[in-house]
């Protein structure tokens, strides 16, 4: 009986114990984990970027005159010397009032007045230097004589030259009005036609890109009509910040970006431009930026389904190396000066410093502390020590 009893109570007992046991046995920690593997790892300087076809005109009109409706739609196909892209009539000279015709009358009497006091001063330049001249030969004959100072015919000699000058600035002073009569007698004249119809072609066979003039209207010389260029010519421009763009090289292998779900197109860096600029971002926040010009790889597949000033994204890649071992940048973290990570073995966090090289942002390189297959806890809590018990979630 006691016996019974002695063993009902060390039975107890060792029940009570377990469940001591297992109330204050440590709990594992759930976490998400992944493996480090052998595999490809790219790493890109990302940025929006804009297209635009590379050669683009800008038809202006070649002389102010009424515009007549252009009738071209932007996307229509113009071909080289054969479509006409506007046509023009030259303006007609202004009407002109009563009293601006009696100053012009004026003006025109003016310039009558003026031809003839040039030509007055014309035949006095004349005589005198037939007065000159005549001196010079009576003083030359004097001369021969060996009567005369030599200074007396060096001065006559200087008075002809003289003579021959001014008689030469009277011819031309007679021509300027001359001419300045001309142009009196031209501003009287009535409104004419100033010319026949212009017609412009297109220099180029593309499309039109833009019509900023549509409506028939009267445009000044130099008006903006349309924009025409070879959309088979895509480029992108992307704006990078400088301290990006010094890693850019030309030739950089570049991945665009499309909208949905569409394969990205390559591409290649034409060139880095040499000369930044300053540029406020959205958060109002002056960044210095660097404009770089990229080239499609098939411009024609390009061509198909982008156009013109159409916002892309650009992936310019200035490394790569398809075969290194990687693991999520989410299971790395800072320690002192380097990166360390949790290693799970046998069902514990155990604490490893890791080397790491070129990373992006989803993966980063491991030159040394892991090797391949291991596994690695994914974003761990700041709870996790090393040696804790923990478990993978979903097994």
């Amino acid at each position: 009986m006691r016996l019974r009893t002695s063993l009902r109570w060390i039975a107890a007992a060792l029940v009570l114990l377990a469940i001591v046991a297992a109330a204050m046995w440590p709990e594992s920690m759930a976490v998400d984990a992944a493996t480090a593997g052998v595999g490809p790892l790219q790493v890109t300087i990302d940025e929006d970027g804009e297209t635009r076809v590379r050669d683009r005109f800008v038809i202006s009109a070649p002389v102010s005159g009424r515009l007549q409706r252009i009738e071209l739609e932007p996307g229509d196909r113009v071909v080289r010397g054969k479509t006409v892209l506007a046509r023009l009539t030259p303006a007609q000279a202004p009407l002109i009032d009563s009293r601006s015709r009696a100053e012009l009358a004026a003006a025109l009497e003016g310039a009558r007045a003026a031809v003839g006091q040039a030509q007055a001063e014309q035949q006095r330049a004349a005589a005198t230097l037939a007065r000159a001249r005549s001196e010079l030969r009576r003083q030359q004959q004097l001369d021969k004589a060996g009567i005369l100072a030599r200074d007396s015919l060096e001065a006559a000699e200087t008075a002809v030259k003289t003579g021959e000058e001014g008689l030469h600035a009277t011819e031309f002073a007679v021509t300027r009005a001359e001419f300045e009569l001309q142009q009196a007698r031209a501003r009287l004249q009535g409104p004419t036609t100033a010319g026949g119809e212009v017609v412009i072609v297109a220099p180029i066979d593309g499309i039109v890109l833009k019509r900023l003039r549509e409506s028939e209207a009267v445009v000044p010389l130099g008006e903006a009509l349309l924009e025409v260029g070879d959309p088979q010519r895509l480029e992108v421009v992307a704006d990078l910040l400088s301290t990006d763009a010094v890693r850019v090289p030309p030739g950089a292998a570049v991945l665009i970006e499309q909208a949905g779900d569409q394969p990205p197109l390559r591409a290649r860096v034409r060139r880095v431009e040499p000369s930044g600029f300053m540029k406020v971002s959205a958060l109002g926040v002056e960044e210095q930026r660097v404009n770089v010009l990229i080239d499609f790889v098939d411009a024609a597949s390009a061509a198909r389904v982008l156009g013109d000033n159409y916002r892309v994204g650009v992936r310019i890649v200035t490394w790569s190396d398809d075969h290194v071992l990687r693991v999520p940048v989410g299971s790395l973290f800072r320690r002192g000066e380097g990166w360390a990570t949790f290693v799970i073995e046998q069902g514990r966090a155990q604490l490893r410093t890791v080397e790491i090289g070129q990373r992006n942002e989803t993966f980063a390189q491991v030159t040394n502390g892991l090797s391949a297959g291991q596994v690695v806890v994914l974003h761990p809590p700041d709870t996790l020590t090393d040696g804790a018990r923990i478990g993978i979630r979903g097994g």
